[in-house]
């Protein structure tokens, strides 16, 4: 009897020891898997996709959006193509799907057809939006401000959103 409770005891301690080993495996293993992903920048990626997914999941389809303007629909094709440039892809799904944004982009030259905007060779290698950001920022007129006028608002929107030119 005492041979068998010995053999128990040793079999109870391998087992403890067994687990222990397996979880510091696992442990070291979750470790490998997470470094691995973060050097390879797929850890960001992931958490985005996870994040849009959750998204979609929890978007309520049943409450309507309001129609897409035409500036929203010209603005979300800017931030797009800046999100799209910089890599941003899952930022990029989640824009699209939550705005109402056709999923093909609009043609680049369309764009800047609808912004009144000339480019030459160099500007055509970084979004338009990187673009407009510094001729605003490099030019201006002669009191250092730029005049805004109101645009066509979406629906729901209310003048107190907008902002006041420069006789307000």
């Amino acid at each position: 009897m005492a041979e068998a409770y010995g053999s128990i005891e040793l079999w109870q301690t391998d087992s403890r020891l067994f687990t222990f080993v397996a979880m510091a495996t696992i442990t070291e293993l979750k470790c490998a898997v997470r470094e691995t992903l973060e050097s390879r920048g797929v850890m960001g990626q992931l958490k985005a996709r996870i994040r849009a997914e959750v998204f979609s999941a929890l978007d309520d389809q049943r409450e309507p959006r309001p129609p897409l303007s035409h500036e929203n629909l010209l603005i979300n094709e800017l931030i797009r193509e800046y999100l799209e440039f910089n890599k941003y892809r899952y930022t990029a799904s989640v824009l699209t799907a939550e705005s109402g944004q056709p999923e093909v982009p609009l043609d680049r030259q369309f764009l800047a057809n609808e912004l009144k905007v000339t480019e030459d060779t160099s500007s055509k290698s970084v979004p338009l939006l990187y673009g407009l950001v510094c001729h605003f920022v490099n030019s201006s007129d002669s009191r250092g401000n730029v005049f805004l006028r109101g645009a066509s608002l979406p629906a729901g929107t209310t003048a107190i959103n907008t902002i006041p030119g420069p006789d307000a």
